[in-house]
């Protein structure tokens, strides 16, 4: 088999900067024709603005005041020693802010955000909606949910605005007042 002798750096440099010129000239000729094409294509639809009648208004907790009250609630829990985790979620059930004390135990964190979103979705008390369970018991079975005291409405105008939850204490009543606690400071 007969040896080939190696191109030369220049000669791959030139070669190399031929394939590349060849390459670009398709892009740019390729661009060209898409501008031309687009250019006798059918404006774009206008956006439709909706009549008034078909539209509702909610009203949503800023961030500083979810992040507000779950201090507020978590303040609350260690003035009495207790290691808990706040969670603040907005009127349609997201989670805006979650504070995990020092110390609160790995489940209270989802607990909490679960009992936040309970609250709001019922605008109840979640210690009042476990009572329920015992007319409905498969209430419990609804996602997200969880039907054990700690969670608090906040509402503006008799709507729910939000909801917080708290978990970690030994006592769904505690949980309930550290969320009554960081309800509380909105109203002020």
């Amino acid at each position: 088999m007969p040896s080939r002798k190696k191109p030369s750096r220049r000669t791959r440099v030139l070669t190399g900067g031929a394939a590349l010129a060849v390459v670009g000239a398709g892009v740019v000729g390729t661009v060209a024709a898409n501008a031309a094409d687009s250019a006798d294509a059918a404006p774009a639809a206008a956006p439709v603005a909706a009549r008034g009648g078909e539209l509702t208004q909610s009203t949503h907790l800023s961030v500083d005041a979810a992040v507000k009250a779950a201090r507020a609630a978590l303040e609350a829990a260690e003035k009495d020693g207790r290691q808990v985790s706040v969670a603040v979620v907005d009127r349609n059930g997201n989670t805006v802010v979650t504070l995990r004390g020092d110390g609160a135990g790995p489940q209270s964190y989802e607990s909490a955000e679960r009992k936040a979103y309970t609250a709001v979705s019922w605008n109840a008390p979640t210690s009042e909606l476990a009572k329920r369970l015992a007319q409905a018991p498969n209430l419990k079975d609804i996602p997200g949910t969880l039907f054990l005291a700690g969670g608090a409405p906040v509402t503006a105008k008799g709507a729910p605005v939000a909801g917080i939850g708290v978990a970690g204490a030994p006592s769904g009543d505690l949980d309930e007042r550290y969320a009554q606690a960081g309800a509380a400071v909105l109203g002020r």
